[in-house]
């Protein structure tokens, strides 16, 4: 019954932007936080930005600055926008509740390369 669909990933160059969507059902959107997680070939998936249900944001060390996180409460979306985008930013990108892990999408792929 949960839906996480993940969109708006795809190749740019180094110093570029993307706006990555999150359409979401099956559960209490608004008493949610929510997150986007990343991960790389033979790496752990770990969380670059979480939101809290007042739109409160959080992000990780290596992104902060660049990315923010979004959501609309009134469509259960996500967004994370993302600017200076890094080589090292590639990966594919999730979009997920913070605190239950039960069901994940299918993710879309970012590729930051020159």
């Amino acid at each position: 019954q949960v839906q996480l669909v993940e969109s708006g990933g795809g190749s740019v160059q180094p110093g570029g932007s993307l706006r990555l969507s999150c359409a979401t059902s099956g559960f209490d959107f608004n008493i949610t936080t929510m997150a986007w997680y990343r991960q790389t070939p033979g790496k752990q998936r770990d969380a670059v930005a979480r939101v809290t249900t007042r739109g409160g944001a959080t992000y990780a060390d290596s992104v902060k600055g660049r990315f923010m996180i979004s959501r609309d409460n009134g469509k259960n979306m996500v967004y994370l926008q993302m600017n200076s985008l890094k080589p090292e930013d590639t990966a594919v990108y999730y979009c997920q509740r913070y605190f239950d892990h039960s069901y994940w999408g299918q993710g879309t792929q970012v590729t930051v390369s020159s």
